[in-house]
This record gives C-alpha cells, sequence and structure tokens, in this order.
C-alpha cells in the first residue's frame, strides 16, 4: 500500500521529469497533485527536504545489474557504472544527486565505507581510498552532469554509445591513476 507520502514523491520525480531541475518547484508540484502548496509540508517540511528525498529514492532504486567483481578496481569501476545509470534515469538525474548534501541514510553512508574499506583492504592507505572514492564519484556526477546537459533525457541511442565509451575511458584512467599510486 502506498503512503501520500510516497505518491507525492513519485509525482516530484513525475514533475522532474517533465519539467527539469530547474522548474521543480513546490507550487508547480502541488497543483500536478491538485492540493494548496502548503500541503505538502506535511510530508516534506522543505524543498531540500523533498529533493534529498527523491535522491534516496532514486538511489533506493539503482541501476547497479549482476555481482560485484571481486577486485577493488572492479567494484569501483562497479559503483560508478551504476551511479551513471542511476542518475540518467531521470531528467537532470546528474543534477538532483549533485544537490544532495550529505549522504543521510545509513545505506549510503555504508555503501561509501564499504567502497573505501575495499579499497584499503587491497593496500590502499585510507586516505588514498577516500581521495579515490570521492574523485570517482565527482567524476561521475561532473560527467553525468554534462551528458545530459548536451543531450538531453534520454539522449540518442547512438550518441550515448559515444558518451558509454568516453565515460569507460574516463574512469579507466582515472583507476590507472589509483593503481599507479599504489606502486
Amino acid at each position: 500500500m502506498t503512503s501520500r507520502r510516497d505518491e507525492v514523491l513519485a509525482a516530484a520525480l513525475e514533475l522532474l521529469d517533465e519539467v527539469g531541475l530547474d522548474a521543480l518547484t513546490t507550487r508547480k508540484l502541488a497543483e500536478k497533485l491538485g492540493v494548496q502548496p502548503g500541503a505538502l509540508y506535511r510530508h516534506f517540511d522543505s524543498k531540500r527536504s523533498l529533493l534529498n528525498a527523491m535522491v534516496a529514492r532514486l538511489t533506493a532504486s539503482d541501476e547497479m545489474i549482476g555481482e560485484p567483481p571481486a577486485d577493488w578496481a572492479g567494484i569501483l569501476r562497479y559503483a560508478a557504472v551504476g551511479a551513471r545509470a542511476t542518475m540518467l534515469t531521470r531528467r537532470d538525474g546528474a543534477r538532483l544527486m549533485a544537490t544532495y548534501l550529505v549522504p543521510a541514510d545509513e545505506t549510503a553512508q555504508l555503501f561509501w565505507h564499504r567502497l573505501i574499506g575495499t579499497l584499503t583492504a587491497a593496500g590502499i592507505p585510507e586516505s588514498d581510498a577516500i581521495v579515490a572514492v570521492d574523485t570517482v564519484f565527482a567524476y561521475v556526477n561532473g560527467f553525468t552532469i554534462e551528458e545530459q546537459a548536451r543531450d538531453g533525457h534520454p539522449a540518442d541511442p547512438e550518441r550515448r554509445a559515444l558518451r558509454d565509451k568516453g565515460f569507460q575511458a574516463g574512469l579507466d584512467l582515472i583507476i590507472a591513476g589509483v593503481t599507479a599510486s599504489r606502486n
């Protein structure tokens, strides 16, 4: 059974696809739902909490497919590809994810710490592992923001294939840099 809060959140994500992040307002969301704008505050105390809930919903239904690899580089690549795929499911998905100030929910924090732990278990010093994970996700966010700004949502399949190739090449460079720093 879906709660009213879940309905509001689903409508917010639909509205994001319709109008984009810049035009997403609580007033437009209230219009879409047929309620007064103040009624939304029963479910989300601010636009910030609504945006955070939208990010949490996206990351809860992330696009990671299959089992993660066993090696640290494969896991880092797997996480990056999954994060990008998640962002590409929504118009301005990458910009929305970039608005997320701090991963407040335990799942996001656990995931972050697990990635860092995987790198440190492979012999990468913790400070370098933190930089590596942060760099990969900054790359994912920046690349995907640029991609969505240029290509729109959803991207043309041919253009998407070129972007996939470029994304993978950049990710390979970052992982090669992390590998080189281990030696």
